[in-house]
């Protein structure tokens, strides 16, 4: 692995190399291009006057990530999300990153279908396109095939060597995000890289190993069947290299003729598109990270397939709760609720201005709540908040890179569908059965017993910190002045039953009630 490692830093040193090589002796010009994004729904590039050397320099660095391969492909997307870390030019330029590269024979990828399916794999089809690959990315190549018995399928293979390739550069990327951490430790404090990295990099995963990648669609598919104008690919076959799946029809929403599908048609995709994501954000929290217009297969009479399940992102229930009273906040027009909300989600800094942030807000969020998905760029909106954030001196959460990531590439799939509706249709239809999911986990026998264990842990713990050191600082953080014990009054002793015994008790009724629901169903 330090072999690869050093390897890949050498290719990586030897393109930014050129980068600069190809900077130097270049003299700067200014041009007129101009923009804003104050609001969230207009789609200027920068704040005043952009250099062409700073535009051509954004398109280099563009390229040298192409160049470099799929990681830094992703990063670069999640970057063109982050006005806290790159300006808007290059957010701009970054947003057109793709992966696509020159398609590759077929025999170089025919030890990969051996090692992976064996030595007879031709078996497994009645027939291979071998001449004319459905696509070609920096990690697989996609062929057409027609399954044993008849039914048309897609083969995805992935290139040779290259998940040896993506690790090393996962090494490069955490020893550069431990780098800035040191040598930048202010910016450090409001932008977590390291935390990022991690994020995307787990998104990853199943994009190295298609097994993963199978499991996340069968989970997809599971959740998928209460919505009938969508659906998943079947998985066929999968190995760690190898995926074969059923064939989508029809194309995809970035290319298809909008007037081969009926409005209704159209209006009822984006629809379920956007609640069958919105599930998976709230509900399931488990969601497809890049939903944008390529992923997103429609035909003139039949359901949507979505496509493309290596990049997937996870939260965990407290995060699920915060985004939706964010989104709740947008929808109701509630800019002071979101400037709070994510301050939560975050953590403050020695410089933190959560008024100021509030003010801010409070002017953002009504021209968002009102406009068409035609109006509205959500990337700018998203980006707007990132800004206003980072300017104030609050730390965004890291998991808000992929989550807004994913809300961006949706924005734009509904508003190829339907770009009448506004952010209030989409959700508010949605929203009641969310937050009614939310209120049976609190409520149910679990949770109560969850929490009824965690109070008693608390108090116990309380207690005992109580007696070691009843001066203490955590004691006073505990039972704040004023009070008895700051005034020189002796601290009456802790009795051990009463609000012990009733929270123990608590537990043990909901363990109960457990236990008999479990009877039941047996």
């Amino acid at each position: 692995m330090r072999g690869r490692t050093s390897g890949r830093l050498l290719t990586v040193v030897r393109v930014l190399g050129e980068l600069a090589a190809q900077e130097a002796g270049r003299v700067p010009a200014r041009t007129g291009q101009a923009g804003t994004e104050a609001d969230g729904c207009s789609s200027g590039v920068a704040d005043g006057f952009v250099s062409a050397g700073a535009l051509r320099r954004a398109r280099a660095a563009r390229a040298a990530l192409e160049r470099l391969g799929p990681l830094y492909v992703k990063v670069g997307q999640v970057l063109a999300t982050r006005p806290d870390m790159v300006p808007a030019h290059v957010r701009a330029e970054f947003q057109k990153l793709n992966d696509r590269v020159p398609a590759q024979p077929f025999a170089t990828f025919a030890p990969v279908l051996e090692a992976n399916l064996g030595p007879r794999w031709e078996r497994m089809f009645d027939d291979v396109d071998v001449t004319s690959p459905l696509g070609a990315a920096s990690l697989a190549q996609v062929h057409r095939v027609t399954l044993r018995g008849g039914a048309p399928g897609v083969v995805k293979i992935q290139r040779p060597g290259i998940r040896g390739v993506v690790r090393a550069d996962m090494a490069l990327l955490r020893r550069a995000a431990w780098l800035t951490a040191r040598g930048a430790p202010r910016f450090n404090e409001v932008v977590d890289v390291r935390a990022i990295l991690a994020n995307v990099f787990d998104a990853m995963e199943a994009e190295l190993d298609f097994t993963k990648e199978a499991a996340n669609m069968e989970r997809a598919r599971a959740s998928v069947g209460r919505f009938p104008h969508l659906e998943i690919p079947e998985v066929v076959a999968a190995t760690p290299g190898v995926l074969v799946q059923s064939l989508a029809p029809g194309g995809s929403v970035a290319r298809v003729d909008r007037e081969e599908l009926s409005p209704e048609h159209r209006e009822a995709i984006a629809r379920e598109l956007a609640a069958f994501m919105g599930r998976g954000y709230f509900i399931d929290r488990f969601y497809h990270a890049d939903p944008h217009p390529g992923n997103v297969f429609v035909t003139p009479d039949g359901p949507a397939t979505l496509l493309d399940w290596g990049m997937v992102g996870r939260v965990d229930q407290q995060t699920s709760i915060r985004m939706l009273l964010l989104l709740m906040a947008v929808g109701q027009n509630d800019g002071h609720g979101l400037a709070k909300v994510w301050a939560e989600m975050g953590r403050s800094t020695p410089w933190t201005d959560l008024p100021a942030f509030c003010a801010d807000m409070a002017a953002l969020v009504p021209k968002l709540a009102s406009a068409s998905m035609a109006e509205l760029n959500f990337g700018v909106a998203f980006s707007a908040v990132l800004e206003k954030a980072a300017r104030r001196g609050i730390a965004s959460a890291p998991t808000v890179g992929l989550i807004g990531k994913s809300l961006v590439n949706l924005e734009g799939s509904v508003r190829l569908l339907a770009p009448h509706l506004t952010f209030s249709d989409l959700f508010e239809s949605e929203v009641h059965g969310i937050v009614l999911h939310v209120l049976r986990e609190m409520i149910s026998p679990q949770h109560t017993a969850r929490r009824a264990l965690e109070s008693l842990l608390a108090y116990s713990m309380a207690g005992e910190q109580l007696r070691a050191d009843p001066h203490g600082l955590a004691d006073r953080a505990l039972f704040p002045p004023p009070g008895p014990a700051h005034r020189g009054i002796p601290v009456p002793p802790v009795r051990p039953g009463g609000r012990q015994h009733a929270l123990l008790a608590c537990g043990a009724l909901a363990l109960w009630a457990v236990h008999r629901r479990a009877s039941k169903l047996r």
